[in-house]
Order: structure tokens, then sequence, then C-alpha cells
């Protein structure tokens, strides 16, 4: 009877410690949120909300201007930033510096103001992710954004943020599906 009565106890003490811990990593993920900015809608082909200042992609890349001259990926390489009000004006302190947008860009820098960009790619916070690795690889910005030089307004064209979409990838590249590249960061 008594060892009927401790299988019963370690089954159901199993069992709490599973839901606390599954609990605990959906916390984890909603706390950590995206690293700046308003969280987006991610599905293909969806706009997020208004961005604070308009952007076109398209226009900018004419200028032969590189991802990463906008997007810095600082240690410890996980997530490419967004462009600070500062970096923006570098060019815009004399080139349209009398459209309204650019004004306001001006105001942010003025205020050193982050400026609150609505992040289009958010990926959850138990997906281990890693930018720089990627780019390491060979990886292409357009391989997950999408012809991003051809977007007035930046819309997710992908399904990077998704579980499919990372392993159809990783199968497309002959890169690792094993779930502690993506689950445990490492």
């Amino acid at each position: 009877m008594k060892s009927w009565a401790n299988e019963i106890n370690f089954s159901a003490g199993l069992g709490l410690a599973l839901v606390i811990l599954l609990a605990a990593l959906a916390l984890a993920s909603t706390a950590q949120g995206p690293p700046s900015g308003k969280d987006a809608n991610t599905k293909p082909g969806k706009t997020p909300a208004e961005q604070p200042v308009p952007f076109s992609h398209k226009l900018h890349l004419t200028f032969d201007m590189k991802c990463q001259e906008c997007h810095l990926n600082p240690e410890p390489g996980d997530r490419m930033t967004l462009p600070a009000a500062d970096k923006c004006m570098e060019c815009h302190r004399t080139i349209v510096k009398d459209k309204p947008a650019i004004q306001k860009l001006a105001e942010f820098a003025k205020s050193k103001q982050t400026i609150p960009w609505v992040r289009v790619y958010v990926v959850s916070g138990w997906v281990f992710w890693n930018h720089r690795s990627h780019l390491e690889a060979g990886m292409k910005c357009e391989a997950c954004h999408g012809e991003v030089g051809k977007m007035e307004v930046l819309t997710a064209a992908t399904n990077v943020t998704s579980m499919a979409g990372c392993v159809d990838c990783h199968k497309k590249n002959e890169a690792s599906t094993g779930c502690q590249y993506c689950h445990s960061g490492k």
C-alpha cells in the first residue's frame, strides 16, 4: 500500500513541477517581449501598426545603403538594432530637412528619445535566436525579411518567426533541426 501511495505522490509532484515549469516559461516569454519598439503582427503579408515616422526601405536602398549601416548587431549578436534618430540625422541634417517626418526625427534626436519603431518581426522569448550566427553562415537578410528593397512599407514577407518557418529554412539549407539548437540557448 505504501509503494502505491508513494507512486501517486511522486506522479502528482512531477505533474505539478511540469505545470510550474510551463507557467514560468510562458511568463518569461511574455515578460521578455521585443527588445525595443512595440509588438508587431508578424504573419506574412501583414503590415504592422503605423510607424512613428514614415520610412521607405525602397527609397533608402536606392542610395546603395547596406542593411548593417542602420541595423547594427551589438554583442552578443542575437538582435539587429533598429536605427536611432541620431543615425538618421547623420544624413537628414541636410537632406530633406524641411519635411515634417524629418523634423519629427530631429525632435527625437534633440531630446535623445528612442524612436518607438514597431517591430515587424518578433521572435518568441522561449526561442534562442542569434542574427550573427546566421549572417556568419552566409545567410542574406532577404532570406528572412524578403525583398525589403522593393518595399515602400516594410511588411512581414516570410513566416521566419514561426517554428515551421525556421525548420523549413534549416532543412532547405541543410542546417540542424535538433530541438537544442533553438530551445536551449547553445
